[in-house]
């Protein structure tokens, strides 16, 4: 089953490569949706795809880059939103 979440990265995540990683990640679990920094210095991303990839693609979020320094990550469900692929928006 489709799942949308909204997840919101707290920490070192802007100037790491993280969006970057973030799509690569999405691609290689067929994850779509976007992520985008946000002015608060957190990153935003909107991911779609099924259950057991979203869950990955999750902890993947907590765990981030080797550069990256996560505090914390909030993850709320959404609706759908049929997103194509997964993009960086800027």
């Amino acid at each position: 089953m489709t799942k949308h979440l909204n997840i919101k990265v707290y920490g070192r995540v802007q100037g790491v490569f993280f969006r970057y990683s973030t799509q690569n990640k999405a691609k290689e679990l067929g994850v779509a949706g976007f992520t985008r920094n946000e002015d608060d210095g957190t990153v935003y991303i909107e991911a779609e795809g099924e259950e057991d990839a979203l869950e990955k693609f999750s902890d993947w979020c907590k765990e981030g880059t080797e550069s990256a320094e996560i505090d914390r990550v909030e993850i709320t469900e959404g609706e759908i939103n049929n997103f194509a692929e997964f993009k960086i928006e800027y």
